[in-house]
């Protein structure tokens, strides 16, 4: 079982909470154990956990990443993104999640988070449940 998810970012740069979404999917898949696999097949955006209870987390990830200054690189993609396809290989374009009694097995502060590097846009994120049974 494969579900579609469309994000829709509104800045440049930015994290969206979607847990809620991604519990949903695996409710609905009335899968007991097994793990959710939480993907995004773009270059420039990213799927990250990381703690949901101070936005102020979100806010510094994305101010280290800016940090780094990729931003003035003189890259040769022709595109000008190329700070953004760098910060998407560096969190990473998926993540799994170990599902326990139909929930998400995340910590007490965990969310799953849509990362957007080159926005804003319309994206895709797919999830899959894989059964244990």
């Amino acid at each position: 079982m494969i579900e579609s998810l469309t994000v829709k970012s509104r800045a440049t740069e930015e994290f969206i909470d979607i847990t809620a979404q991604v519990q949903d999917i695996v409710s609905r898949s009335r899968t007991g154990e097994g793990i959710c696999v939480i993907y995004t097949p773009h270059t420039t955006a990213a799927i990250t956990i990381n703690e949901n209870a101070d936005p102020a987390v979100q806010k510094d990830i994305l101010k280290g990443l800016r940090h780094l200054k990729f931003d003035q690189v003189d890259f040769s993609h022709a595109e000008g993104n190329s700070h953004a396809h760098i910060k998407s290989s560096l969190i990473g374009c998926s993540e799994t999640v170990i599902l326990d009694n139909g929930r998400l097995n995340l910590g007490t502060w965990q969310g799953i988070y849509f990362c957007e590097f080159d926005g804003p846009r319309t994206r895709t994120v797919l999830v899959t449940i894989l059964s244990q049974t």
